[in-house]
């Protein structure tokens, strides 16, 4: 999974598959976390936010395994 460097204080980078709907983030700690049956919506709307932090919170926190 191609991982796309994302300007945020709460990650540094975001990977998304479309044929798996699989979407890795890794955080500014150094931890990366694997999200299942993410639509594309949402990871598209977290690459255009402004706040990805907020955005996370908002729309994927919680929501997905």
């Amino acid at each position: 999974m191609e991982m796309i460097a994302v300007y945020s204080s709460a990650m540094t980078a975001v990977g998304y598959d479309p044929g798996t709907k699989q979407m890795r983030i890794r955080f500014q700690q150094g931890h990366s976390y694997d999200f299942y049956n993410v639509p594309m919506a949402i990871h598209n709307g977290l690459i255009s936010a402004v706040s990805k932090g907020a955005y996370y919170n908002q729309h994927i926190r919680d929501r997905y395994q």
